[in-house]
């Protein structure tokens, strides 16, 4: 056999030997961490989004669920756990938990759900070229507290004092909320009296302050995935001092709670699945631009204006997406 001959048999040989190595190596399977503030799975219209985009746990796609329980301090402990397990992209449910994921790392994709005016709390360049690590959807905030007071104008004419559940001053997207909202306040001739809800036990707190105000309605800031013992809480509290509440997600009404107006959360978890998608094909966050709601929905609950003794305007109900009897 001529040397030449042996030589071509060694490098098919070599050539084969690679080939099956490579064909034995298992392919990576993304994983998508998802940090929450409160709720510990991901909502059904993000896991069916993806779904449809080829995407199916435990096959081709892990999911890694961490959530703070409503304890903020515990955001470094779980992104670093987040990057400990090489997750591919974060998706940061809110503002808290993209700015806390923002301020933790600068190499991993993070995609929020939703935030505050994402460009003046930092967390993107621009919405057109957001320029980092982090990109998906803006909510709007000065026009949606404006929306919020005049539907609980609609319902309580009388209206001249709401208090404002959320996160403590010192919160970006809240003090952003809060100085935006304001606006329309003076318009309305409402005043708003902000009340700090840091865990649980803050909550009897914020009703103790609504009588002490004298105040006719709450417009609750308190995120649409806390805790849902936290959600419940505030629903009851409400209904048991005959207080009407507006939410701005669907999570409350599922709790009992009176009326709600704000973006599609399905909506929003199925964009969001878009945003993964790219970036686990080799799209920077970079080069996506953060898009805004598409879709708001209004939810009455008649049964809950019944128990604490409010009539709702015919107008409002004709206007409503969903009314709850």
């Amino acid at each position: 056999m001529s040397k030449k001959i042996t030589l071509t048999m060694l490098a098919t040989a070599m050539l084969a030997f690679v080939n099956l190595s490579e064909a034995q190596q298992p392919k990576k399977i993304p994983r998508i961490g998802y940090l929450s503030g409160g709720e510990s799975t991901l909502p059904k219209a993000f896991v069916q989004a993806l779904r449809d985009l080829g995407y199916n746990e435990g096959k081709n796609i892990v999911f890694e669920y961490r959530t703070t329980e409503g304890n903020t301090g515990r955001y470094p402990d779980l992104i670093a756990d987040l990057d400990r397990v090489n997750v591919d992209v974060i998706v940061a449910d809110g503002t808290g938990p993209a700015l806390a994921a923002k301020q933790a790392t600068s190499t991993i994709p993070i995609v929020m759900t939703s935030s505050t005016d994402p460009v003046r709390t930092g967390l993107v360049t621009s919405l057109a070229r957001p320029g980092g690590n982090v990109t998906g959807l803006t909510s709007v905030s000065g026009e949606l507290g404006g929306k919020l007071l005049e539907l609980l104008k609609e319902m309580v004419p009388a209206l001249s004092r709401v208090v404002v559940p959320g996160p403590a001053p010192g919160s970006p997207s809240e003090d952003l909320f809060i100085k935006e909202t304001e606006i329309p306040a003076r318009a309305l001739k409402v005043r708003l009296i902000r009340a700090p809800v840091r865990q649980d036990e803050d909550i009897k707190g914020v009703f103790q302050l609504t009588a002490k105000e004298r105040a006719h309605a709450l417009l609750v800031r308190i995120p649409p995935n806390a805790p849902a013992a936290r959600r419940r809480q505030f629903v009851e509290l409400a209904a048991k001092n005959r207080l009407p509440a507006i939410y701005q997600a669907r999570t409350f009404m599922d709790l009992g709670g009176l009326i709600m107006y704000g973006a599609d959360r399905a909506v929003a978890f199925q964009r969001v699945a878009t945003y993964v998608d790219k970036i686990l094909k080799g799209t920077k966050p970079a080069d996506l631009p953060v898009e805004a709601p598409t879709k708001f929905e209004l939810i009455i609950n008649l049964k809950t204006a019944k128990q604490i003794g409010l009539t709702i305007p015919q107008s409002m109900l004709y206007r409503a997406d969903k009314v709850i009897r």
